[in-house]
């Protein structure tokens, strides 16, 4: 038997079906360890399960995952069905996990979830969740600063505006703005040294998760962070988007497909030419471009390659694009190298 799992909060609705497709029932069952245990046993009692679809694999059903994985079940990541097909089927838990099992069934879904296991997991916690939201509380805060002082009273405002940002903030939180609210220019200091330290505070918050994750890195991906250009915040990008199971990736295409690296055709009449895709991970594409960038500023054997390349007449658009490429080439091939223990293969231009 297939099954199918629609997952929610509190509680995950499963489904089984065989292999020609018939229903053979559908429960819901609680999002704690003894409810993975009774799912677990509810599947085995229908038959044997080849295979579980999954929605939401990535995030309400990834400690699910991680269970069935456990206990040598398959797990297919399953797409939400498209508006189309639940207009005509209608909407339920028990329907969606019954077309869960039902995409496995007819192929449309074959991707396999990541592991959400292991260092990649923790690296993926430290950076996605933790350094991400700094840096972006970070920045509001500093903008707030500069706002705030843009709208202060004269002598507030003449006093601050010209100061670089390190010296402004180190400035407005060894400051005495003084103690009568009433007074607008006092009120303005107090406000200015109360986000001054909230910016110190993040940045401190920063520099923490920054060390962490170049323990875990270091220790995850020696060989990827000795390529040329890639520093921890690159490297762990390109970790969180490969997880911890690279070999999941059927081949380097794949993985540059998922980079938003993978090359596609835009010819129109007397045109021949090719562009990036649009789609795929944004941020893994953006750490292949701060990559290409280092590399075209350190890299004698990347600044020839761009200098010949612009006499055979390509666009520097065109140029990035064929350089992500070859690093996500170089980049999957370490990442399988690293988890699998294989020897890099030392992929070339």
């Amino acid at each position: 038997m297939i099954g199918g799992i629609d997952t929610h909060t509190d509680v995950h609705q499963a489904a089984v079906i065989d292999t020609i497709g018939r229903h053979l029932g559908t429960k819901g069952f609680p999002t704690t360890p003894a409810g993975y245990w009774d799912l677990l046993e509810w599947l085995h009692s229908h038959g044997r399960v080849l295979v579980v679809g999954m929605e939401g694999a990535g995030s309400f059903g990834a400690e699910l995952g991680r269970h069935l994985r456990a206990n040598q079940i398959a797990v297919i990541e399953v797409d939400r069905p498209d508006r189309r097909a639940r207009r005509a089927s209608g909407k339920s838990d028990s329907i969606d996990a019954y077309a869960a099992a039902t995409a496995v069934l007819a192929g449309r879904a074959t991707g396999t979830p990541k592991s959400r296991d292991g260092a990649v997991e923790a690296i993926r916690g430290l950076r996605v969740v933790v350094r991400a939201s700094a840096v972006k509380s970070r920045t509001q805060t500093i903008n707030q600063i500069k706002s705030l002082i843009i709208t202060a009273p004269a002598a507030v405002r003449e006093a601050l505006r010209s100061l670089a940002t390190p010296e402004l903030v180190r400035r407005l939180a060894a400051s005495r703005p003084g103690a009568d609210l009433a007074d607008p220019g006092t009120a303005v200091r107090i406000a200015l040294k109360r986000l001054a330290k909230r910016y110190l505070h993040l940045s401190e918050e920063i520099a923490d998760a920054d060390a962490d994750l170049r323990v875990l890195i270091s220790r995850t991906a020696p060989g990827l962070l000795a390529l040329l250009g890639v520093g921890t915040e690159t490297a762990g990008q390109l970790l969180v988007t490969a997880g911890g199971n690279p070999d999941r990736l059927a081949s380097e295409a794949s993985f540059a497909h998922l980079c938003a690296a993978a090359h596609g055709p835009a010819s129109s009449g007397r045109t021949d030419r090719h562009r990036l895709n649009r789609g795929g991970d944004r941020q893994a594409n953006r750490a292949l471009h701060t990559i290409v960038l280092v590399r075209m500023r350190h890299d004698p054997r990347t600044r020839d390659y761009v200098a010949r390349r612009t006499l055979e007449g390509l666009k520097t658009k065109d140029i990035f694009r064929c350089l992500k490429r070859f690093v996500a080439r170089e980049v999957y091939h370490h990442l399988t190298s690293e988890f699998s223990g294989a020897t890099d293969p030392s992929p070339t231009a």
